[in-house]
């Protein structure tokens, strides 16, 4: 059986918007299909099983909700200062909020993980990895703080995140800048101090 590359990242963003609005227990095969407007038992043939179909899912958000890469270029060619940093948060958050079903979708995975070991292990795998992508950007391109600094901003951000997309109004949106910009200043962002 040939299978379409194109038509398994349209039914694993099927599966995102189907996860982020029904939660994990509305994820079936027919949810995707019908999300996807494909014939009913189209994602059978991609995904071996619930599992496989999570897995993949897991890998695909962080692909997704990634920064396009002509912005980020466009966004790096400043100073590399705390300026820089909050700028890259702040636009962080505003690609989430744009993508908000991406975002709420790896919620749902979250919660999933901790009743599926294999799916467990598979995300603590994906976000491992992009954390320390993460970590490995700043550093290489000079951002002030270390790795302590980068972790607790992703923490930091995290926390944020949810607040933000799943309960807006506690947080009002003519204070992100504000609050994005005292978490860099607690966090000390200030000097490329150890680089570890």
């Amino acid at each position: 059986m040939v299978r379409n590359p194109n038509r398994r990242i349209a039914l694993v963003n099927a599966a995102i918007e189907v996860l982020a609005r029904e939660g994990a227990r509305g994820l079936t095969f027919r949810a995707v299909d019908q999300e996807a407007g494909v014939p009913n038992g189209t994602a059978s043939n991609y995904f071996a099983n619930r599992d496989d179909l999570l897995r993949q899912v897991g890998e695909h958000i962080h692909v997704r909700l990634s920064p396009d890469a002509q912005q980020l270029a466009e966004t790096m060619s400043g100073p590399p200062d705390k300026s820089l940093v909050v700028r890259l948060l702040q636009e962080l958050l505003e690609r989430l909020q744009v993508d908000r079903t991406g975002y709420l979708a790896l919620l749902e995975l979250r919660l999933e993980a901790t009743r599926r070991p294999e799916l467990q292990a598979a995300l603590t795998k994906t976000i491992s990895e992009n954390l320390e992508q993460n970590v490995r950007f700043h550093l290489d391109a000079g951002l002030p703080g270390d790795r302590t600094t980068v972790v607790s901003l992703y923490l930091a951000m995290s926390g944020l995140m949810v607040e933000r997309l799943t309960l807006p109004e506690v947080l009002p949106e003519d204070q992100m800048a504000e609050v994005i910009t005292a978490l860099v200043d607690r966090a000390q962002v200030s000097g490329p101090a150890d680089r570890r």
